[in-house]
């Protein structure tokens, strides 16, 4: 069985189309978790306390809260053996092929089977929608993806197609040998993506990952700068598949839960794995800022306990959505006028995609359930009730309330 936003929104018999806010979203996760998996609720780290940073998020806390960026899963769940998936991101409703948007990659570690980043790095640019995949799988999705843009209208004399696949190994509870993603997965989530809410945790790519000992998957989380730093929105998107000592707002959380790296004698905790990270913003940036952008990204990696292990392939994916600096895969001209922000108006943005990528982060753990996989390996979700213990111990917890001296 496979399914996709669209089936999760059926769960619900009384799920109105008028409800399609976050808070109904939040509302039919945590109880569909509840009732099918018989373990504490889930919810997104802001519904426990957990506020990472000052700027204020979008209205869905998603990287759909940039313009024009739709997000599709497909989750593969059948039998004891098969959980992986595929995950889609659009950065814009358009044909990508014949309207380009600016895009940059930064590699952390470069441990990855990431396919068309040389392109990217050479022109500055993507003119696919982004898929997500397992490692053994990436080569199959973007023959999929190919098909796809080959196919679309306008593209009939398209002879060359940089399809971008980002990945990460979900060996442990996936069989990954098996290569389960088919190219109707794909097509189903290309078809399905959508604005509004995201769902998150053990859906499409992030159905059979491991994060920082827990069990991953994706997460998603924005950010939204005041008017007077440009008003631009940043979202960010996570495919969590790595290793570490879990922190979270400076609570060493792994070391209280006694599950970290190094400490298992026989070897058991998984260090290596892999991040993508997936971020848009509105504002007008070019290829070089998309890069500098992508790299403070990899900030808030670090913040949460990763260390980037030697086997882990981390990749941020950085792309500007604005109108205007789309570019025509046909001109009629030489030149291209474009707009972008000044060097010295690119701080607002490092702090928010920093915020916006941590958070997204530990919304890719608090949204994950328990599962069980190939060779019966189970792999736990966080406890929720002990993590928000340890934070409260540590003064750890809503942060976004400001001091009472401060507050008179």
């Amino acid at each position: 069985m496979y399914v996709t936003d669209s089936t999760f929104l059926k769960v619900i018999p009384y799920y109105k189309q008028g409800m399609r806010t976050l808070k109904a979203t939040v509302f039919c996760t945590l109880l569909i978790t509840s009732f099918a998996y018989g373990q504490e609720k889930r919810g997104r780290a802001r519904d426990f306390g957990v506020t990472i940073g000052i700027l204020p998020t979008g209205s869905n806390n998603a990287i759909t809260d940039v313009a024009g960026v739709k997000v599709g899963h497909t989750t593969i769940n059948e039998g004891q053996n098969i959980r992986t998936g595929v995950t889609a991101i659009f950065p814009h409703a358009g044909n990508l092929f014949q309207e380009k948007v600016p895009a940059a990659v930064y590699v952390g570690n470069g441990f990855g089977k990431m396919m068309g980043i040389s392109q990217i790095e050479e022109l500055g640019n993507i003119e696919t929608p982004i898929l997500l995949t397992n490692t053994l799988n990436a080569p199959k999705v973007a023959d999929a993806l190919i098909d796809y843009m080959l196919a679309l209208p306008g593209n009939e004399q398209v002879r060359s197609v940089n399809s971008v696949v980002g990945e990460t190994n979900d060996g442990g509870l996936n069989d990954i040998r098996g290569r389960h993603v088919h190219a109707e997965h794909v097509q189903q989530a290309l078809a399905t993506a959508a604005s509004g809410p995201v769902t998150e945790g053990n859906v499409g790519a992030g159905t059979g990952t491991e994060c920082l000992g827990y069990k991953g998957g994706i997460g998603t989380a924005s950010r939204k700068l005041p008017a007077s730093k440009g008003g631009y929105t940043v979202g960010v998107l996570v495919q969590t598949n790595f290793g570490g000592v879990l922190d979270i707002n400076g609570a060493p959380v792994g070391r209280e839960l006694q599950n970290f790296y190094m400490k298992d004698p026989k070897g058991n905790y998984k260090a290596d794995g892999s991040c993508m990270i997936i971020i848009a913003t509105d504002a007008p940036l070019s290829a070089r800022n998309l890069k500098r952008l992508a790299k403070r990204s990899y900030i808030a990696f670090g913040n949460v306990g990763s260390f980037s292990s030697n086997g882990s392939g981390d990749y941020s994916i950085a792309f500007s959505t604005t109108p205007q600096n789309r570019i025509p895969h046909n001109s009629n001209t030489i030149v291209r006028v474009t707009e972008e922000l000044t060097n010295d108006a690119m701080s607002p943005l490092f702090m928010a995609v920093w915020e916006a990528t941590e958070e997204a982060i530990l919304n890719s753990m608090f949204m994950a359930q328990d599962s069980q996989g190939v060779a019966g390996n189970t792999l736990k979700a966080l406890p929720i009730q002990k993590t928000i213990e340890i934070l409260k111990k540590y003064n750890a917890l809503h942060h976004d309330r400001l001091p009472k001296a401060e507050q008179q």
